[in-house]
């Protein structure tokens, strides 16, 4: 496994610091270093939010204070992940240059304030962002304790769609056309502008998707998810560029969680490696299992994006302070939350944030240490005490990832086109289908990658694609290149309808051949009119989105369940075909969970991907496999009660040695961490 922070290969623990906020406040300074090594943090990120005081006036730079407090942190033995600070601008510069400040899609300038409001194409923005970034480089680039550069935080941010509509914004985007479509006949034959007589005659007519002009073209909608995704990407890329002026350090930029408006497979081979935001809506349901389950698919898709381990850049350890309920985290789920992430590839766990704020719109926001009472806080003690078992497993954890053998495709420019369409149902639920078939999988302890259509498929036994409704150029060649191999591949319902300008695909099926069938319609059914399917033996709800499709006679499609009621009772739900030295699978409906499970289960042992946990696991329970110099087992109970379980095996915890075998009890929200013996 290659190693991308070598200044310090250890798991890390810490979070993001502000003490730009405290500079007035020495003995607050003092403080921190010493509860940070009382709670075994050992690396912190700096300078997220400080280019206020880093550039108090235009190219004026004051870099001694943040120098001084690096030094003081490298001292005692904290290393620095630092920032640059292009996340929330300086307001002598949004005063004096408005064009670097967003538009909204109805065409008003946005004022100053906030974050992430600036416009990712002005040219006078990424002017002062390379200065600063260039300055910052040339004073902290080779700073000892400097371990890896932070590039400004959560792109895209903006509390809407991450989009400006200014002018220069609109040039950028007819240029990016011009580039894509070379000429106004094949832009308006992608976009299919005819419809309605809208075909454009000049370049100059093309305008963003806004709710008081055009925003009926799903051509154009697409097309502008993608310029606003590449433009952000393509900052990003300059951000890049500019600190590496002085420094040979790795990069990376925080995600955050199922963020629409950027595909972040394209983001992923400019980074060394990738981190993200973490913030679950723990105790907002009955239990935590449905909330587990959509973390750990997330976690899943920082480890896929470079099939490596990842960072948790934040989290929270107590609370946040944006949603609706704002629910502490009980006790025990901090320290299984936080290595739930390292459970799914991540080498480390920070915060947002070390110090709580005194003022402003976070103040309370979680953080490792409160406004009053030091360490002696419930949440501090258990950060230390994570910090102090971050320290036990780093050696042995360190050195493994997971490496799974079955994966989802997720690709974001399916999602933008799923959900942009009319019909045949308001609501298409692309996120939710995804999670939908990643359950089974962590309820049977068996480790998921996602994939999008880009990536080679070859290497996975099994592959599933829900809901995959656009087709990219070359797509369907590679699944019946992956199928032919001896790969086994489930389409779903809505599949290969539009190619990759959302127009229809005519004729047929681009899979009809792998799959030996052929799609006629699709129903999208009310509540009360409800249907099943039988299979193997058992009936099972369907969901409301149902395709009617036939077994094309002689192609060698066999019917494994069939529609049980309605006009298309007998036609089948769910096919198999084999092809090549593998297998395709087509599931025509949506269907209620259990089947699924039943569904992912045969097929989990039919292509050799369960682990020795399968088929064993509570309810609540799931288990993660990093693998490498050893393999190490992740048993995870989300659970608020003690859970009973039986160990497939014997095994050492890796803390210190004990050996664990046969009937075990899991306390409520706890992780043990085994090693094979």
């Amino acid at each position: 496994m290659r190693e991308v922070i070598n200044k310090y290969p250890r798991l890390l623990h810490g979070g993001d610091y502000n003490p730009e906020q405290w500079l007035d406040s020495p003995q607050v300074l003092e403080e921190d270093i010493r509860l940070m090594k009382e709670a075994r943090v050992n690396c912190v990120s700096l300078g997220i939010f400080s280019w206020a005081r880093l550039e108090p006036e235009e190219g004026e730079f004051h870099f001694g204070w943040i120098r001084r407090i690096i030094d003081k942190l490298y001292e005692n033995g904290i290393y620095t992940i630092l920032a640059t600070p292009t996340g929330a601008m300086p307001n002598w510069m949004t005063a004096k240059y408005e064009e670097v400040r967003q538009m909204s899609p109805e065409g008003v300038r946005n004022l100053p304030g906030r974050r992430h409001n600036f416009c990712y194409t002005s040219p006078i923005m990424r002017k002062k962002m390379k200065k600063i970034n260039h300055e910052l480089s040339r004073h902290l680039g080779d700073h000892p304790g400097v371990i890896l550069w932070h590039i400004s935080n959560e792109y895209g941010g903006n509390g809407s769609d991450a989009s400006c509509h200014c002018p220069q914004c609109q040039q950028a985007f007819r240029e990016w056309l011009k580039e894509k479509y070379k000429t106004l006949d094949n832009l308006n034959h992608a976009w299919w502008t005819a419809f309605w007589s809208h075909t454009y005659t000049d370049w100059s007519q093309i305008h963003s998707p806004v709710p008081n002009g055009e925003s009926r073209l799903h051509g154009l909608n697409l097309d502008w998810k993608r310029f606003v995704s590449h433009q952000i990407q393509d900052f990003c890329m300059e951000e890049i560029r500019a600190v590496l002026k002085y420094s040979v350090l790795p990069v990376t930029t925080n995600m955050m969680e199922y963020f629409k408006p950027l595909d972040y497979f394209r983001f992923a081979p400019q980074l060394s490696i990738i981190s993200w935001d973490n913030y679950p809506e723990w105790h907002s349901q009955k239990d935590e299992v449905n909330v587990a389950v959509r973390t750990a698919a997330w976690h899943s898709m920082m480890r896929s994006l470079k099939k490596a381990p990842f960072l948790m850049m934040e989290s929270t350890p107590s609370i946040v302070n944006w949603k609706a309920v704002n629910t502490q985290k009980r006790p025990g789920l901090h320290e299984l939350s936080s290595l739930q992430a390292v459970a799914c590839g991540s080498n480390s766990v920070q915060y947002f944030q070390w110090r709580k704020s005194r003022g402003s719109s976070e103040k309370f926001h979680g953080a490792v240490v409160d406004h009053r009472n030091g360490s002696n806080t419930r949440v501090f003690r258990e950060v230390s005490a994570l910090g102090s078992r971050m320290e036990q497993i780093s050696d042995t954890v360190y050195p493994t990832c997971n490496r799974p053998k079955a994966a989802i495709v997720f690709d974001w420019e399916n999602w933008w086109a799923v959900e942009d369409i009319e019909g045949p149902r308001k609501d298409m639920a692309y996120q939710d289908t995804i999670l939908a078939h990643f359950k089974p999988f962590w309820e049977m302890g068996i480790d998921v990658d996602f994939v999008n259509e880009d990536c080679d498929l070859q290497g996975y036994r099994l592959v599933a694609a829900p809901l995959n409704y656009l087709y990219k150029k070359g797509y369907a060649k590679k699944v019946k290149d992956y199928v032919e191999a001896g790969g086994c591949y489930v389409a779903t319902y809505f599949s290969g309808v539009v190619d990759e300008t959302d127009l229809c695909i005519l004729d047929r099926h681009p899979l009809e051949e792998l799959l030996g069938i052929r799609t006629e319609e699709m129903d999208a059914a009310p509540e009360h009119r409800v249907n099943s399917i039988g299979f193997e033996g058992k009936s099972y709800k369907t969901g409301c989105l149902r395709e009617i499709s036939h077994v094309i006679p002689g192609e060698g499609a066999e019917v494994l369940a069939s529609y049980e009621s309605d006009y298309y009772a007998g036609c089948p739900a769910l096919t198999r075909k084999s092809y090549g030295s593998g297998r395709a699978y087509y599931l025509a409906c949506e269907t209620e969970e259990a089947f699924l499970k039943a569904l992912y289960a045969g097929l989990a042992e039919e292509n050799g991907i369960g682990t020795e946990f399968t088929g064993r696991l509570p309810y609540g329970v799931t288990v993660s496999h990093r693998e490498g110099g050893q393999d190490l087992w992740f048993v995870q109970n989300f659970n608020e009660a003690e859970t009973q379980m039986e160990l497939p095996g014997t095994y050492a915890r890796v803390e210190d040695g004990m050996e664990l075998k046969g009937s075990i009890t899991l306390k409520p929200f706890e992780c043990l961490i085994l090693a094979a013996k």
